[in-house]
């Protein structure tokens, strides 16, 4: 067990500040006092880490403390909170984003006291004597490199801080110290009932770390994982059929990492195809999140449904039934919880219920232009995305009955299907010479949902270049309506 501090003993200053630290004070002397950089930012320069945005907290008024920064640096600023005071800062000549609150509590010590980690219980004054100011033995354990608690009820107090506690863990590489990773497990359930805004701002950076799945098992180390998504926690152990090498969870760590590896290089993969790949992954989504990002959270929940829809035939083989569908309904039931965009959540929902898709087209090779589009269609309206999905899940799965033939296929459909996907961009707008609302008049029909079926086959014999002016396309949809079971 962690040694126990020597608390109330007044503060230990280290008067020896390093320069990249107290090269944060320089843009800051405007400032008026007292205020003090705080957090993430001491810690990080102290490390020799890149600081992208830095903490200040004040006993005065953020207001007037943002005001005056904005002034000095011709930076915008907006306010953060207006029930906490907080202000933010950017652009002008500061070198980073700038956070300017007030002190938690009536006094520095009392601010530091409130924090979570020792190591982001440093505070370096803006002016005045360059020193740290450390109360809580940060400095050793950033030494020692480890995550302590500044208090026992840290992390109960603020359960998101056990995502924070996985990915510093993960980032800066860490030990937890044991009474953390306890408290951690004792404290995460608290996840289930935290405002989902600060969960999904957690999460989001353990999923867009340089390696997901190092962060993910990070956060399954403290709890955090089961406790944010119970049905993963659920597919621990889940064993599957003779196509997989490996149970649910660690099926699914291996489509994340995959995803990851695709991300940051599609050529290894996708050859020819790499470059529409990776404008796609990198094209921004929504919620701050990439595409590329946002396929890893959907690669973490395409089969979370597994352990519930797990069956054995008669035969002994085992299957998971609907997992797709079912999935599709967890995952948006959690980001509906999360409180993320409409776009994420659909995003993730709908490559979650169409990531089996590809596979079933495998064996009905080779497909026409027609069918190609069928699938695109059916994806859209991120169809590269599903089909990196699809590869990521196909290399994921390496048990005793797979073959290297069965991957080779796979692999080549994928490559196909981006391939087809480019083209038809190319042919792009398939659309009928004639639209909906004439080719109704024409027919004499009320317009309903026989107007799509009927632009679609429209489009799919355009692809099939049998379908060119207007004169032809109202032939065609006058053999149609006939034969359609719904034409007066």
């Amino acid at each position: 067990m962690r040694r126990e501090p020597a608390r109330g003993a007044g503060p230990r200053r280290v008067s020896a500040a390093p320069p990249a630290a107290l090269a944060l004070r320089d843009p800051l002397a405007s400032l008026p006092e007292p205020a003090w950089l705080v957090g993430g930012c001491v810690r990080d320069a102290l490390l020799g880490r890149p600081v992208a945005d830095v903490d200040v907290i004040t006993s005065g008024d953020p207001a007037v403390a943002a005001k005056a920064l904005s002034r000095a640096h011709g930076a915008s600023r907006f306010e953060l909170s207006r029930d906490f005071g907080a202000w933010r800062l950017t652009g002008g000549t500061l070198p980073w984003q700038v956070d300017i609150m007030p002190m938690l509590g009536e006094t520095l010590d009392e601010d530091l006291r409130r924090r979570d980690f020792t190591v982001n219980a440093l505070a370096l004054p803006v002016s005045g004597d360059p020193v740290i100011v450390d109360h809580h033995r940060g400095m050793d354990d950033l030494s020692q490199r480890r995550l302590v608690l500044v208090a026992p009820a840290a992390l109960t107090d603020d359960p998101v801080r056990v995502i924070r506690l996985a990915r510093l863990a993960d980032s800066l590489g860490f030990t937890v110290d044991p009474d953390a990773r306890a408290a951690a497990h004792h404290a995460a359930a608290g996840l289930l009932s935290a405002p989902g805004e600060r969960v999904i701002e957690e999460f989001s950076r353990i999923m867009r770390a340089d390696d997901p799945v190092a962060a993910v098992a990070a956060l399954d180390d403290v709890g955090g994982l089961t406790a944010l998504i119970p049905e993963l926690g659920d597919c621990r152990g889940v064993e599957q059929s003779s196509y997989h090498h490996l149970d649910v969870l660690g099926h699914t760590y291996e489509v994340l990492g995959n995803v990851a590896r695709i991300q940051r290089d599609p050529a290894e993969v996708f050859r020819g195809n790499a470059p529409m790949v990776a404008v796609a992954l990198r094209t921004p989504l929504a919620d701050g999140f990439t595409c590329g990002d946002a396929l890893r959270i959907t690669a973490l929940l395409h089969d979370m449904a597994k352990a519930q829809t797990r069956g054995v035939t008669d035969e002994g083989r085992v299957t998971f039934v609907w997992h797709d569908r079912v999935g599709a309904d967890m995952a948006d039931a959690l980001m509906r919880r999360l409180r993320t965009s409409n776009r994420l959540r659909e995003f993730v929902v709908h490559g979650v219920r169409q990531h089996l898709v590809l596979g079933f087209l495998v064996h009905r090779q080779p497909l026409s232009l027609v069918q190609y589009d069928r699938y695109l269609r059916r994806v859209a309206p991120d169809p590269i995305e599903a089909i990196v999905l699809s590869v990521a899940d196909r290399l994921a799965t390496d048990g005793p009955r797979t073959t290297p033939t069965q991957i080779t296929r796979h692999l080549a459909l994928a490559r196909d299907m981006l391939a087809a996907h480019a083209r038809i961009d190319e042919m792009e707008p398939v659309r009928s010479a004639i639209d909906g609302a004439k080719l109704a008049e024409l027919l004499e029909r009320r317009p309903g949902p026989w107007v799509a079926e009927l632009l679609i086959a429209i489009r799919e014999e355009r692809l099939m270049g049998r379908l060119g002016d207007a004169v032809a396309t109202e032939r065609f949809a006058r053999a149609w309506n006939a034969a359609s079971p719904g034409a007066p």
